[in-house]
């Protein structure tokens, strides 16, 4: 089992800057890849990007493409969204997730998710 929990939600202006965070605990050796989703009211849950676990490769959405950055800190077992010229469009809950196998865009294939943060950009 992998546990999950994000951090760092809140509320931000529009052009503003936001760091997100995501702690793994439990069998963190079985994680291949760490994934971001996004969840609006009435919306689809939407891919957002990926990192690889081993060497931090990522891949985006083309809509946060520049904007929006996937690190890790492999010592704290940890994983981070740095969100930068925010828009009122990506005002949505955030999970993260883990994937055993792959650098996954769909959500139904992540094994392990976080409970979400909340993030809200004003206009």
């Amino acid at each position: 089992q992998v546990q999950l929990v994000e951090s760092g939600g809140g509320l931000v202006q529009a052009g503003g800057s936001l760091r997100l965070s995501c702690a793994a605990s439990g069998r963190t050796f079985s994680i291949y890849a760490m994934g971001w989703f996004r969840q609006a009211p009435g919306s689809e849950r939407e891919f957002v990007g990926t990192i690889k676990w081993s060497i931090s490769s990522t891949y985006y959405t083309d809509s946060v493409n520049g904007r929006f950055t996937i690190s890790t800190d492999r010592a704290k077992n940890t994983v981070y969204l740095q969100m930068n010229s925010l828009k009122p469009e990506d005002t949505a809950v955030y999970y993260c997730a883990a994937h055993k196998w792959d650098m996954a865009t769909t959500a139904s294939s992540y094994a392990y998710w976080g409970q979400g943060t909340q993030v809200t950009v004003s206009s």
